[in-house]
């Protein structure tokens, strides 16, 4: 389930990126199960998280960052070199 974001939605959701480090760092191994798991965690903490990709190129990095999007339901919000911001809404709880 893909999501679209507004202009001003995506504008503000970068404008508060902007002070964020990246917390998750993909690295040599590149995309494993584990990363994943640490993603999607911090995901449903933060919402909004920059992930550096390190030992990889351009191609590779932008795989990484579409399966991210396609396994985690997430947005790509801004991405500038191996830095990406993703986005992904918390689930909204349903009644009992």
């Amino acid at each position: 389930m893909k999501q679209n974001l507004s202009k001003d939605k995506r504008k503000l959701l970068q404008k508060k990126a902007s002070t964020l480090k990246p917390i998750i760092m993909i690295g040599q191994k590149g995309l494993t199960d584990a990363v994943l798991a640490e993603i999607d965690n911090a995901l449903n903490i933060h919402k909004l998280i920059k992930i550096r990709v390190r030992g990889a190129d351009k191609e590779e990095c932008a795989e990484q960052c579409l399966k991210i999007e396609q396994q985690l339901n997430a947005v790509v919000v801004h991405k500038i070199g191996f830095i990406t911001v993703f986005y992904r809404p918390l689930p909204t709880a349903k009644p009992i």
